[in-house]
């Protein structure tokens, strides 16, 4: 990062509610703000001002999670949650079958286990740590054998320590590793990648490059296509860089740090191969869609249930979890990616208000949407990622 941004950093964390820093480089001037709005308990008033369109309801499915992460439904209606702090994954347990968890089980156990993903016969469950990728037997109770460690050393994790693993079309599995920093080149060429990997752990390749931080990823159900939302660069201003819905297709380069958004051009890192900047930007793959700076993309997922109405039908939905350095903040929502003939033409929020604005400049949060899944009856699980610890349930219920 450059000197002068570490020194207004350093000065503008001090100060709890909307600050600023300004970087010079070269001969533009970026003014950015840290903003972090307040944890408040979800109650139920906060819950009954949730924005959802006509028709929908939401409630709390399960609440008494801390820092509930990655969600998976596996095809039986077991639902597991990775918690990246206490370093586990959780069944939760429904036995006197109503629709809501008494409880839950532990079912695995890793430091910073994150990112988890189910073959398709639900037979198998792959985890992934920080630098680590387990696989695991899945018994007919939900639960697991032993963790077989596959692999030992993905990229260190600087920045973007959050692993996450889908298991493709093809067979293989996809890991991504984010980048170790927010805007510099990277040592490793394995950092700031999707990697694919054969489910053995055996065949690692490089699939795609350039990508920040991309959490978010899933294949489309028809086409088999590969979409995933990536995190755009901090510190460019409010409006920049922002979040990117990408086609991330073999051996292509998306661009970070050196290109963002439809073609920006980022000036701090220096291109590789002695390329000038504009040169590098014609060998990138630009985004196909783009979105609010700094909202923070996490879990993506093609609606494939049968609650909502025909026209969800081959939508996509993410979750965003949240800025901290924009003014007013963004994210703290989920979206709809919607697609027609196979193809997505827009993003727009689909549930919001987890964010409070009290119209005098403060703003509050009782929820940073992570997790994404969608049950069995075709309803749509969203994990609040904060000390809340609580797991939402969006239904249609009609008009």
């Amino acid at each position: 990062m450059h000197r002068m941004m570490r020194l207004a950093c350093a000065a503008v964390t001090l100060i709890s509610s909307a600050a600023f820093a300004q970087q010079t480089t070269d001969n533009k001037t970026i003014t950015g703000h840290i903003v972090q709005p307040k944890l408040v308990p979800a109650s139920d008033a906060n819950l009954a001002q949730l924005k959802v369109p006509a028709g929908f309801r939401v409630t709390k499915y399960y609440e008494g999670l801390k820092h509930p992460r990655v969600i998976t439904v596996a095809e039986d209606g077991a639902v597991y949650v990775t918690r990246r702090d206490e370093g586990d994954c959780v069944l939760l347990k429904d036995d006197n079958n109503d629709g809501t968890p008494d409880g839950y089980v532990t079912v695995a156990r890793r430091p910073q286990l994150h990112g988890m993903c189910l073959s398709p016969d639900g037979s198998k469950a792959w985890f992934v740590t920080i630098k680590e990728l387990f696989v695991a037997d899945r018994k007919p109770d939900g639960t697991f054998g032993p963790l077989k460690r596959l692999i030992d050393d993905l990229p260190d994790a600087g920045q973007h320590n959050n692993r996450t693993v889908v298991y493709g079309p093809d067979g293989m599995l996809y890991v991504s590793v984010g980048s170790t920093t927010n805007s510099a080149n990277e040592e490793n060429a394995e950092a700031a990648t999707i990697l694919r990997i054969k489910p053995d752990g055996s065949e690692r390749s490089i699939f795609a490059r350039g990508l920040r931080n991309t959490i978010g990823f899933v294949f489309h159900p028809q086409t088999n296509a590969l979409w995933g939302l990536d995190n755009g660069i901090d510190w460019l201003g409010d409006d920049d860089a922002p979040e990117e819905l990408n086609l991330i297709e073999k051996g292509k380069n998306y661009g970070w740090p050196i290109v963002y958004g439809k073609g920006e051009i980022n000036l701090h890192p220096e291109p590789p191969n002695d390329l000038s900047r504009e040169e590098y930007a014609k060998l990138v793959t630009s985004p196909v869609l783009t979105y609010t700076a700094h909202a923070a993309p996490m879990q993506m997922l093609f609606y494939r249930g049968g609650n909502f109405p025909a026209e969800y039908s081959g939508d996509a939905f993410a979750t965003m979890r949240g800025s901290w350095n924009r003014l007013p903040p963004s994210g703290y929502e989920v979206v709809r990616i919607h697609f027609e003939n196979n193809q997505p033409v827009s993003i727009k929020p689909f549930v919001k208000g987890f964010l409070i604005d009290d119209g005098k400049g403060g703003f509050t949060q009782f929820a940073r949407p992570f997790g994404l899944a969608v049950m069995k009856d075709g309803s749509l699980l969203v994990g609040g990622d904060d000390n809340n610890g609580v797991i939402y349930r969006v239904s249609y219920v009609g008009k």
